[in-house]
């Protein structure tokens, strides 16, 4: 049985699985606790509120330019008329997809090219972990820039580019568990009885490198959001049709001084969901990590 599979026996009480320790401590690391609550109360303002609201992004009200807020309009609207309030809860919508999707993807693939690289060894190891030095050696901005400018505008396009410069980091990181962890007496057992290569790397050996992944993917997400958001600043992202906090912001640079508003409120969104994203990581790499006490 591994270590992921073992039980934690804490004195003085019941035995205590590895997931029920994550959380308890968790529960304890009180900014990762607001940071989550935080989170979710953003997750429901763009994905659940807007299904009650009259405002679609797109409306305008060319009778109320640069309005300011009201019992109509709970956030002004900008210099086409449009509601701020709505925009903000549906260019968020777009903003954590992106995030989450640009985190996700470069994982997966960088948890496969990890994992063979690590278990491996040897040559593979060498070509693997060399192309992986050649894209880390490239600066990331200026080549999202560039193929952002090659590939198009669009949610997915936009994806897409960060998945292709963004698993360098998880494939380090997983390499580096999977040196350590396939020389463990259960993977050595494993092997021992006949069970394939591939089901001891991700059945038994990858379960067991999921704590620095996590806390990497938390990480990852408000990085997104920040280059997704600096993109769309540079008019390289999204559309601007489509509203995105980025969006929001490059549409208001000109009007800062007219309606500071339109920039205080996407900015704010940004920064707060990028630091609650932190922090979470951070708790979550604390409470994984049974040698800290908290």
């Amino acid at each position: 049985m591994s270590p992921f599979e073992t039980e934690v026996q804490l004195a003085g009480s019941g035995p205590e699985s590895y997931f029920s320790m994550v959380i308890r401590r968790l529960l304890k690391h009180k900014l990762a606790v607001i940071s989550l609550g935080i989170l979710i109360s953003i997750l429901i303002f763009c994905f659940v509120v807007p299904l009650f609201f009259k405002y679609e992004p797109t409306y305008s009200d060319f009778s109320y330019l640069y309005g300011s807020p009201n019992s109509r309009y709970l956030f002004g609207t900008d210099n086409l008329g449009h509601d701020t309030f709505t925009r903000l809860m549906y260019g968020g919508r777009i903003s954590l997809i992106v995030g989450f999707s640009a985190a996700i993807l470069p994982i997966i693939f960088g948890i496969i090219v990890g994992a063979f690289a690590g278990y491996y060894g040897g040559v593979l190891d060498n070509i693997l972990m060399r192309i992986t030095d050649a894209f880390l050696s490239v600066p990331s901005f200026p080549i999202y820039m560039a193929l952002a400018k090659v590939m198009g505008q669009g949610v997915i396009n936009i994806i897409l580019v960060f998945s292709f410069l963004g698993w360098m980091v998880d494939a380090r990181l997983v390499r580096g568990m999977f040196l350590s962890l396939k020389e463990n007496e259960y993977a050595e057992a494993a092997k021992a009885i006949g069970v394939s290569n591939l089901r001891i790397m991700f059945r038994h050996l990858l379960p067991n490198a999921m704590a620095p992944i996590l806390v990497s993917v938390t990480l990852t997400v408000g990085g997104a959001i920040l280059s997704e958001a600096g993109l769309s600043f540079l008019g390289l992202g999204v559309p601007s049709s489509t509203p995105t906090w980025g969006n929001m912001l490059t549409n208001a640079q000109q009007d800062i001084f007219i309606a500071p508003r339109l920039v205080i409120w996407p900015g704010i969104m940004i920064f707060i969901t990028v630091l609650s994203f932190n922090f979470l990581g951070d708790g979550l790499r604390d409470a994984m990590d049974p040698r800290l006490k908290l």
